[in-house]
């Protein structure tokens, strides 16, 4: 069974195709939405999910969020005595996502369409992939998220010659992409976007400005990393509620203190008018490189939990003059793309007319040196070979000679990014290669890149003169030895691991906790009545009852702290 995820870095979901559809897979609570969270009980049990999320104010250094933000890179997160990479946060959450799949399904799961951000470099899709293995998972695909969405959106439009823009703004990142749908084919024009910006970024400005507000009166407490975290849960809350509402309140309790401020809509916009220009050079980018101009479209899909604040929704608006479809549902579009692709990988039958092809997110070459005008050598120059946005997969070759007489050798580093100077982009790799001796510029060697839809990249450098060939195949973004696969597995299986069926106890328990430290007087004793009534009810083990106090706890936390939101 193969089935389709869209690993998130605020919530994650998984879906299947079956019986000629895509079936939303719920979650141990019963939800579609997964927080990306990934933390420890006090009793040293793994907690993944809403459990998790609500212990983050509580427990921040035994809670990780976040995490896809760092991919790809060394960055790690301690958890109580272990320290964790973004790759195994990443994959505990797959675990748990492959495990709700298998309740759901009634079978075992083991592969998996896993979607990335389009603008995802090689390193993050390395490390997505190995979070997919390390959750034994075999990752049939990487699917660019916009694409899924595309999916998901032109599945009903295939029989029609049309255009849309994608604009994909989730919790940590931004993706743009132009396409094109005829004849049943979808097919990506182009892909931009920026991997650091996101809804998390608008939480920073929330932040921001209740430091303005109470500041002075923080003291050190700033200082404190549990402070900052109750900082972001209540930007957090803050910005969903002005989603709906004119006005918000963004409350932080410390230590038997707490401050408030009032936020409204227009003083948002304005302290984020920074963040809402940077959404429009990506924009403009993949309208550029897709040669499309912008009246062209026919629709703009948004995409994305952040696509659903008003001042993103009124930035894209003015950026196109005109309102953007409602055509997808923001949350569930990626994953619904994903499961279409899982369905066309399984081969399904109603999806044999469906043909898609994608595009190459970032150039891709090599380093060069060339001669500058007083004949003195510069290096550290990048060649494209694959420039961004051609549609793969796709081979391409260019021609370099030799620089120095007498050269007996040929060294070319491999690199991705945009910039005329190496050494602002990322590099990939080394190949090496002997050339005869020669007078300078008199030998040739042909490097050519081949790129497929899984991001994997192929070097090959030939030297027609003596006919040597070497080649590089990118499998892993660090130097040395791949990491050990297998051994991480079972270290990341070997971590008790709290059971589903205690997941709604376990959140309910960890939100009370939250709203006990959030509240003061009259309604921190109401928690605290609350709580003790579950506690009780808990001890007493009786499932039936239990199921009946947490509602009753929930519906009096919901009449407190507002519904939970994913």
């Amino acid at each position: 069974m193969i089935i389709g995820i869209d690993l998130g870095t605020t919530n994650s979901a998984v879906g299947v195709w079956r019986d000629g559809k895509v079936e939303l897979i719920p979650n141990s609570l019963g939800a579609v939405l997964t927080p990306s969270a990934v933390g420890l009980d006090d009793d040293g049990a793994l907690l993944v999910g809403l459990a998790a999320r609500e212990r983050r104010s509580t427990h921040p250094t035994l809670t990780a969020t976040t995490f896809k933000r760092y991919m790809g890179s060394t960055r790690t997160t301690r958890l109580g005595k272990q320290d964790y990479l973004p790759e195994d946060l990443s994959a505990l959450v797959l675990a748990r996502l492959k495990a709700d799949a298998e309740a759901y399904l009634g079978q075992p799961v083991t592969e998996a369409v896993i979607t990335v951000p389009a603008y995802f470099n090689d390193k993050q899709r390395k490390a997505t992939r190995r979070a997919g293995e390390l959750a034994g998972l075999k990752v049939e695909r990487l699917l660019n998220e916009p694409t899924a969405a595309a999916l998901a959106y032109g599945i009903h439009e295939l029989g029609d010659e049309t255009r849309f823009l994608v604009f994909d703004l989730g919790g940590g990142t931004f993706d743009v992409s132009v396409l094109e749908i005829f004849e049943g084919v979808i097919e990506v024009r182009a892909s931009t976007g920026d991997n650091q910006l996101g809804g998390e970024d608008f939480n920073a400005v929330l932040v921001q400005m209740m430091r303005e507000a109470h500041g002075k009166a923080w003291g050190k407490a700033e200082a404190d990393f549990g402070f900052r975290q109750r900082l972001q849960v209540a930007a957090e809350k803050a910005r969903r509620t002005l989603t709906d509402q004119p006005v918000a309140d963004m409350t932080v309790t410390w230590q038997d203190e707490s401050w408030t401020l009032e936020v409204t809509a227009e003083a948002f916009e304005a302290a984020a008018a920074p963040l809402l220009a940077r959404l429009r050079e990506p924009v403009l980018g993949a309208l550029r490189d897709g040669s499309v101009q912008a009246a062209a479209l026919k629709e703009i899909v948004l995409v994305g939990g952040a696509t659903r604040m008003p001042i993103v929704r009124r930035a894209v608006t003015r950026m196109f003059g005109r309102f953007p479809s409602n055509a997808v549902h923001p949350d569930e579009a990626v994953v619904i793309g994903a499961a279409i692709q899982a369905g066309l990988k399984a081969r399904d039958a109603a999806l044999k007319d469906v043909v898609m092809t994608d595009v190459c997110p970032y150039s891709l070459g090599v380093d060069i040196a060339e001669t500058g005008p007083g004949g003195a050598l510069r290096d550290g120059i990048f060649s494209p070979v694959i420039e961004r946005n051609t549609v793969v997969p796709a081979s391409r070759m260019s021609v370099f000679s030799t620089i120095q007489p007498g050269q007996r050798k040929v060294v070319f580093n491999v690199f991705q990014g945009e910039s005329r100077l190496v050494a602002d982009n990322i590099r990939l790799g080394r190949i090496e290669i002997p050339v005869p001796p020669a007078r300078a510029g008199e030998i040739q060697v042909e490097v050519r890149f081949s790129y497929d839809v899984n991001g994997l990249i192929e070097v090959d450098v030939h030297v027609p003169h003596t006919g040597e060939r070497r080649q590089l195949v990118i499998v892993d973004d660090q130097d040395g030895p791949p990491p050990d696969l297998e051994q991480r597995r079972a270290a990341l299986a070997a971590l008790k691991v709290n059971p589903r069926d205690q997941d709604a106890n376990r959140a309910a328990s960890a939100r009370a906790a939250r709203c006990y430290e959030l509240f003061l007087g009259e309604r921190r004793a109401h928690v605290a009545e609350l709580i003790s009534r579950f506690e009780t009810v808990l001890d007493r083990q009786d499932p039936r009852a239990i199921d009946a106090a947490r509602q009753e706890l929930i519906h009096g936390l919901d009449a407190l702290d507002g519904e939970t939101f994913l």
